[in-house]
């Protein structure tokens, strides 16, 4: 096996995503950090926690939800390349709206 499909290989084991941004360790901890206070956040927390209710409801009802994260802005299962980025617009005109959780 040649270095470069060792490489390849690693890469989908799962190395850390802070890698790829070649962030020294001090800022990489830092970005953890950060990223693991914004994902705590209330409204972060209310999502995610509605979400997977929709999810186990959906399944439940017999929705194929594979490949698929539930939008809340649309309030339905969406491919996961759409539910980026607000359709293509980017994220600046969202801002803060707030969208309903359950």
């Amino acid at each position: 096996m040649s270095v470069r499909r060792l490489s390849v290989a690693a890469d989908k084991v799962g190395i850390s995503p802070f890698r790829k941004q070649n962030l020294s360790p001090s800022a990489a901890k830092a970005k953890a950090e950060r990223d693991l206070a914004a994902a705590n956040t209330p409204d972060r927390e209310a999502k995610r926690a509605s979400s997977q209710r929709e999810k186990r409801a959906a399944i439940k009802a017999g929705t194929y939800v594979t490949g698929k994260d539930y939008d809340h802005k649309r309030q339905k299962y969406v491919s996961r390349e759409s539910n980026r980025g607000n359709e293509g617009e980017g994220t600046k005109k969202e801002g803060d709206n707030n969208y309903k959780t359950t």
